[in-house]
């Protein structure tokens, strides 16, 4: 039953992930070369690996510190557990990670253009579990 109620939940979580993606207003295009300040601890597309920081593939309804093989702080293992990665979460930590998650070992200061925020999503939003190009 237990397995059950998980995979409807994970089911669930992609409809409302995929939901959102579509809602995104962001310019993907600009948001791949927004994204170029991400790449030095982060990666996307096919064959993406952890880093410094986690790979971000399919990261719309993810629960935040539940990457396997990734070690993430003790904040956002926390904040993981009240939140999942959506549009608003993921914009609030964008602009500003260290105020949103106390305590995450993420060093970047945040992107304080809301376009570029939104661009960076709409980017993000291209990209599969296995990294491929949504409709591609």
């Amino acid at each position: 039953m237990i397995k059950l109620l998980t995979a409807i939940a994970l089911s669930t979580g992609a409809l409302v992930a995929t939901a959102q993606a579509q809602d995104l207003t962001g310019d993907a295009a600009a948001g791949e070369k927004v994204f170029n300040r991400c790449k030095a601890c982060h990666a996307v597309g096919e064959g993406a690996k952890n880093k410094v920081g986690p790979e971000l593939n399919d990261i719309f309804g993810r629960v935040p510190g539940e990457i396997e093989g990734f070690k993430y702080s003790d904040a956002m293992t926390e904040y993981g557990k009240e939140h999942v990665w959506d549009v608003e979460t993921l914009t609030a930590y964008l602009a500003a990670p260290r105020k949103v998650v106390k305590g995450t070992k993420m060093a970047f200061a945040g992107l304080k253009k809301e376009e570029q925020i939104d661009d960076v999503l709409a980017y993000l939003a291209t990209f599969d579990p296995d990294g491929a190009k949504v409709g591609e």
